[in-house]
């Protein structure tokens, strides 16, 4: 921290992130004016930014989200999501939290087996349609989802991306992850249906006209083209399969999306330039961003700094030590996106849990799971996930601010890790 490059690093990250808060400027050209100035100050370089692991733009989270973008377009084109819209409206008898209740219930199901992004794509243009019908305002029902979604992911190895990188460094296995977080998931998911009740009680506004319309309405008449349909569900169904066999398979999610991507394209009657038009080039722009600026501070030793000191903190102290690995990861993971922090920080509890005597499924793995997947949901762009749903609302007009996220996020983030710790101290200390 003496070289005057990790202040800069500090000043530029700093700068940007008060850009994006504030929004004075497009989020995406403050996240790219950030990342050109850590190039120009030599924070990180050509190499770091684009080729390295460690500290450079993640092309496993952008390809697959390429993919599964384009699989989420060929998908719109057939009708399916206008036909799970009115499906899911009709079983909640057109009452708005009853269907708010319902899609936060589905999406943390769906984000256990798939991861959360992909989850986000896939009920995003739903909710959207539901909230169309029923005249409802959609920023509060995409903000529990991907909520949800973080607290879904959770639950098993591939629900979120920094699960996978901790498995891997810990050797924790996909029943590990069931075992241990599963059973708090689905708590942490009820205590969110409880608190959108609370959190969002002013959208609950029940339009009977409208409800009695979708009522009246048959699901089966949406699907505009059933041969596509098909041909999109089964390799939808593929390249599910392949991110739960992922510990079987070996293949990242991203190269199981993109050739999923390829096959539908390849045989469906959609034209490739069409399915393009569907990716949400912005959104992955604001990414590659973010990541050149956080390799910046992880390449100039920022990230590592703050780890070693969380790690120093934590001494050999397991109790406290896993509350504060709970805690300060929650928070660090709200500020920098929780995937390069939990792999600048996965080495460093590694090393913890070996000095503690401690096994693979060790507390402080869990804390820093748990930390790192919840403490996303802080702010607008804690995860990624929050950023993808911030780009498809505005993309359709329906644009969600980052003080609109963040002041619900702080919320639930705050109650599911408060819970977190009690289920931490009950499970491994107070009944071990």
């Amino acid at each position: 921290m003496d070289d005057w490059h990790s202040w800069a690093a500090i000043a530029v990250f700093t700068g940007a992130y008060a850009l994006i808060i504030t929004e004075k400027i497009h989020r995406v050209a403050a996240a790219l004016a950030g990342a050109a100035l850590m190039l120009a100050i030599g924070a990180t370089d050509d190499k770091a930014a684009f080729y390295s692991e460690r500290t450079g733009i993640d092309w496993n989270v952008i390809f697959l989200l390429v993919g599964m973008m384009m699989i989420v377009g060929v998908l719109r084109k057939t009708g399916m999501f206008e036909y799970v819209a009115i499906w899911s409206v009709k079983r909640a008898r057109g009452r708005p939290f009853r269907v708010m209740a319902m899609l936060v219930a589905i999406t943390s199901a769906m984000s256990a087996l798939l991861d959360n992004v992909t989850t986000v794509l896939l009920i995003a243009p739903v909710t959207l349609l539901v909230c169309e019908r029923l005249a409802l305002r959609p920023a509060p029902f995409l903000i529990a989802e991907v909520i949800a979604s973080n607290i879904g992911g959770t639950a098993t190895l591939v629900g979120d991306p920094p699960n996978i990188i901790i498995a891997s460094r810990a050797g924790l296995t996909f029943n590990d992850f069931i075992v241990h977080l599963a059973p708090l998931a689905i708590v942490l998911t009820l205590v969110l249906i409880a608190l959108c009740r609370v959190l969002f009680r002013r959208s609950f506004v029940h339009d009977e006209e409208r409800a009695s319309e979708v009522m009246a309405m048959d699901e089966r008449e949406a699907i505009r083209d059933p041969r596509l349909l098909v041909q999109g569900l089964t390799v939808l169904g593929l390249v599910v399969a392949g991110f739960v066999l992922h510990p079987v398979l070996h293949f990242e999610p991203s190269i199981v999306a993109l050739l999923g991507a390829g096959l539908l394209v390849a045989i469906s009657s959609v034209h490739t330039g069409e399915v393009l038009a569907d990716v949400e080039w912005p959104t992955l722009a604001f990414f590659a961003g973010l990541f050149v600026m956080i390799g910046g501070l992880i390449g100039t030793g920022v990230v590592g700094e703050a780890s070693r000191a969380l790690a120093d903190a934590v001494a050999d102290q397991e109790l406290g030590g896993s509350m504060l690995m709970l805690g300060g990861s929650a928070v660090l993971s709200g500020v920098v996106d929780n995937i390069p922090y939990v792999a600048t920080m996965a080495p460093i509890t590694g090393d913890l849990v070996e000095s503690m005597g401690g096994g693979s499924d060790h507390v402080m793995w869990w804390a820093l799971t748990l930390g790192a997947d919840l403490g996303g949901n802080a702010t607008a762009i804690g995860a990624s996930a929050n950023v993808v749903v911030l780009g498809i609302a505005e993309r359709n007009r329906t644009p969600i601010s980052f003080w609109q996220f963040t002041k619900y996020g702080l919320v639930v983030t705050a109650v599911t890790v408060a819970l977190s710790a009690l289920y931490l101290w009950l499970r491994y200390f107070a009944l071990a």
